[in-house]
């Protein structure tokens, strides 16, 4: 069983009969998918069981596995199978939909014929109510979830605003490659603008003091509505050069199904993860782990000076098969939980589509999972790569609830960018769970909105309850938020609601802290990598009055990106950005940074196609 498992990862699967394609009967337009299911679910079932019982199955190979299952050609399945009509049912219910499709999948798996089956098998039309819809170029589109853009809030009723940090970078490269290779304008979901802004570095002051990051403040008129101030918060992770970074426990948990078939998905993995690799010294250990009808080890814990054995163990890599995930995910923890470094970067790196197609396949039981697997000290690092079937909003929400970081790798020089030139910030996290609170003065702020972040919003009682999971940050990472402030002397977009006085207690009333100059109020809390109790950060806030073109270069190439995602999802409160501004603004801040240069590029291919 061992010897056939490690074939399957290792080596392309081979055709029952190279010299003949497998040729399908039409079993007839009359037939049910139905029956379809039942009749290959019967011979299937069958080899497999002939399988199980053969004498010294441990030692079979897998051609000789093969052997005993019928060839594709007497498998009684529908040549133009039609698809199964599904409604939008919960997460159990789907997984009960798709539990004995799974089982065959995950047989056939085994023997070595997922491309016959996958191909043959109805499909099931099913949503996973977290994944999304598929959109965008490619066999099934992409899937994105959906989510609604923040609007303003009356300062009167919310005076607090909480979210969680994010620094992730994917939706960034998702966007690029919808511009660049496919020509189109991204779906309104592939569109996050905190990643897009946080894509690039800013000249933010790092700390001086004990706390692993500083916060720096910037404010200035907004420029596609003057009556209205822009408030910039950004963070500043302190710097840990390659030399000094602690020492790594990696575990790189690789997709090699079918699906992965493609020159942009596996071939660049491997690419990338070789990058990554010669970074690494002889403190520093990796194994690798696959994932396709089932999870194998290619290489156990390896120092990460051998570095021609690990090369070859990624050399040999070649996908098929249908993709278990939950699986690899299982194992890919326990190896990491093996070799655990006391003290060091813990971290599984997962490189997928996300088409996650048997064992556990919805977005929310393979979030729990990686949320439970997440307690174990070992972070989570996820590289997206493909367009046409990726899982978007699974690889986002997976990442998000298990201390980790999320990228999309659409070419070598992505890659490069994010496992050599930040390589620091991508595997070692300097903080964890780290959230930012706003309380406005009513006296000031008459209402106001968060540019971005939709997906990373929290409750304001989550802000002290060191139970509540967030966002990490990495060394040398900086992250940034816009908010949209209407001034309390200007006309509000959003009415306070109208509620009778309370009986048993007074309205609320301002405090003598309101008659101070003071715009808002930042909180930060966070927690060390290895601890379970927060620290809390504050600080006043006040608006420098500035006009936008006396804010610092960064503030207006920052505003420009952030404008340039606000017009690419189209929200409401977004109508008044156009793109001619958005040039302007980054044009004058571009500099000697080549990603700036190609965000350039990347706002004119937009102008281009909105024509």
């Amino acid at each position: 069983m061992l010897l056939a498992v490690a074939a399957v990862f290792g080596c392309q699967p081979q055709t029952a009969d190279k010299g003949q394609p497998n040729q399908v009967q039409d079993i007839g337009a009359t037939t049910s998918a139905v029956d379809q299911d039942e009749a290959l679910e019967e011979s299937r079932l069958s080899a497999v069981q002939d399988y199980k019982n053969a004498p010294g199955k441990k030692d079979v190979s897998l051609s000789e596995a093969k052997s005993m299952a019928k060839p594709a050609a007497e498998m009684p399945v529908a040549s133009s199978p039609a698809p199964v009509d599904g409604l939008e049912i919960d997460a159990v219910r789907m997984q009960n939909a798709t539990s004995e499709r799974a089982m065959r999948t995950r047989q056939a798996g085994m023997l070595g014929l997922n491309k016959e089956l996958e191909e043959s098998m109805p499909a099931l039309n099913v949503k996973d109510p977290v994944a999304g819809e598929g959109e965008g170029p490619g066999k099934g589109g992409d899937k994105f979830a959906h989510v609604e853009v923040n609007p303003f809030r009356a300062v009167a009723d919310e005076p607090l605003s909480t979210f969680s940090i994010d620094v992730d970078t994917a939706s960034y490269s998702k966007i690029r490659s919808y511009l660049v290779d496919y020509n189109q304008l991204p779906p309104q979901g592939a569109v996050r603008v905190e990643e897009l802004v946080n894509y690039f570095t800013y000249d933010y002051q790092g700390p001086t003091d004990q706390h692993p990051f500083a916060a720096n403040v910037e404010s200035a008129a907004c420029p596609w509505n003057p009556d209205h101030r822009l408030v910039r918060i950004g963070i500043k992770g302190k710097e840990i050069d390659n030399a000094e970074r602690p020492a790594s426990n990696l575990v790189f948990l690789l997709d090699v199904s079918g699906s992965m078939n493609d020159a942009r998905k596996l071939p660049l993995l491997k690419q990338g993860m070789k990058l990554l690799v010669d970074q690494l010294g002889e403190n520093d250990k990796v194994a690798i782990v696959v994932y396709a009808g089932a999870a194998g080890m290619v290489l156990n814990s390896t120092n990460g000076d051998d570095k021609a054995t690990i090369m070859e163990a990624l050399d040999r890599l070649q996908a098929g098969g249908s993709t278990n995930g939950g699986q690899g995910i299982a194992l890919a923890y326990q190896t990491a939980m093996e070799n655990f470094i006391k003290g060091g970067v813990n971290r599984v790196i997962l490189c997928t589509d996300g088409d996650f197609n048997v064992g556990v396949t919805s977005t929310s039981d393979l979030v729990t999972m990686a949320a439970e697997q997440a307690k174990s000290g070992v972070f989570l690092s996820v590289m997206g790569f493909g367009v046409g079937n990726h899982n978007d909003a699974m690889m986002e929400e997976l990442s998000g609830k298990a201390n980790g970081n999320y990228a999309f790798i659409d070419t070598i020089k992505e890659a490069k960018k994010v496992l050599v030139e930040q390589m620091s910030g991508t595997l070692t996290t300097i903080a964890k769970d780290v959230k930012i609170q706003i309380e406005f003065n009513p006296t000031k702020v008459a209402a106001y909105r968060l540019v971005g972040y939709e997906n990373r919003i929290l409750a304001n009682q989550d802000f002290n309850d060191d139970k509540k999971d967030a966002g990490e940050i990495g060394a040398g990472h900086c992250v940034t938020a816009f908010y949209e402030i209407v001034p309390a002397s200007a006309e509000s977009p959003v009415a306070i609601a109208k509620v009778d006085d309370l009986k048993y207690q007074s309205t609320r009333e301002a405090t003598p802290a309101a008659d101070s100059d003071e715009l808002l109020t930042l909180k930060i809390r966070y927690k060390q990598p290895d601890e379970d109790e927060s620290t809390l950060m504050s600080v006043g806030v006040k608006d420098s009055g500035h006009r936008f073109g006396e804010a610092t270069g960064d503030f207006q190439f920052a505003t420009g990106v952030a404008m340039f995602g606000m017009l690419l999802r189209g929200g409401e409160q977004d109508a008044k950005v156009n793109l001619d501004e958005i040039t302007e603004l980054v044009a004058n801040n571009v500099g000697d940074d080549s990603y700036r240069a190609e965000f350039l590029k990347l706002v004119e291919a937009a102008k281009t196609l909105k024509k």
